[in-house]
C-alpha cells in the first residue's frame, strides 16, 4: 500500500467517524428514534444551536464528516512527512 493510499484510508476513517458522530448527535438531540420526526427534530435542534433552523442543522451535519476527514488526512500527511 502506497503512502497516498494510507493517507486516503486515514481520511476515510476520519470521515466515517464523523458520520457516526453526526448521526448520533442528531439521534440524541431529536425525538427518540430515527424516523422522520426524530431526524427532523434533531436537525432543527442542531441548527437551533447557532440560532438557525433545520436546513442549517443539515449543513452542519454534512460539514462535520468532511472537515474531520480533511483533518485526519492532513494530520496523517503531517506525521509521515
Amino acid at each position: 500500500m502506497t503512502e497516498e493510499e494510507k493517507a486516503t484510508c486515514a481520511a476515510a476513517g476520519g470521515a466515517t467517524g464523523g458520520v457516526i458522530g453526526s448521526v448520533g448527535t442528531i439521534a440524541a438531540l431529536g425525538v427518540p428514534g430515527l424516523g422522520a420526526t426524530g431526524i427532523t427534530s434533531g436537525l432543527a435542534t442542531l441548527g437551533g444551536v447557532v440560532g438557525a433552523g433545520m436546513a442549517t442543522g443539515l449543513g452542519m451535519s454534512i460539514a462535520a464528516p468532511v472537515i474531520i476527514g480533511a483533518v485526519a488526512y492532513g494530520f496523517y500527511k503531517w506525521l509521515t512527512d
